[in-house]
């Protein structure tokens, strides 16, 4: 089995009903408010490292974390940071979390000819246009998930919502190319 590495994560959060974002950009030195540029507030978390993206909805994004506990560690730092300058959070339990996308990368531990991988996964799986991009674009159907390949063996998967989905798509992946003799 190829190890795995997560890299980011990016999940979504609701913190509350509504957020006055002028109120929480006075307050913590974490913050960055620019809202001519930007309609959101970002305040980042340095352990873990993170960015979590706060808007007036009351949503917001993190991204950076590099597993679902630090995503909830965020989100409970977060939470006290607001509480504590009188933002008006809902209580931990009660803030939804969902993971909208992970980023990992493996290793399939060899050099892959790309022109053969992408006509034997079969072209209706596959983008491949090396005068636009070194990399093959593999879709996943089951776990949802695509792979970039990379003729060093190298691969980058997005898309998959859970460390167990990233997995799958990644065996899938290194099992047919097994079978179909390009990988050893």
């Amino acid at each position: 089995m190829v190890d795995i590495k997560v890299v980011n994560i990016v999940a979504s959060a609701t913190f509350a009903e509504k957020l006055d974002l002028d109120m929480i950009a006075q307050s913590p030195e974490e913050t960055e408010y620019e809202p001519e540029q930007f309609p959101g507030l970002i305040f980042r978390i340095s352990n873990p490292k993170t960015a979590t993206l706060l808007f007036t909805s009351g949503k917001a994004n993190i991204t950076g974390a590099k597993s679902t506990e630090d995503v909830h560690k965020v989100v409970a730092i977060v939470a006290e940071k607001l509480r504590k300058i009188g933002v008006d959070v809902f209580k931990n339990k009660d803030i939804k979390v969902v993971v909208q996308n992970m980023v990992a990368t493996s290793d399939l531990g060899a050099d892959v000819n790309l022109n053969e991988v992408a006509v034997g996964l079969g072209l209706e799986n596959v983008e491949y246009e090396p005068e636009q991009f070194p990399g093959l674009v593999y879709r996943v159907e089951e776990p949802k998930a695509v792979i970039l390949v990379f003729g060093s063996g190298r691969i980058v998967c997005v898309g998959a919502k859970s460390t167990e989905d990233v997995s799958k798509a990644v065996r899938k992946l290194s099992e047919k190319l097994t079978r179909m003799g390009f990988l050893a």
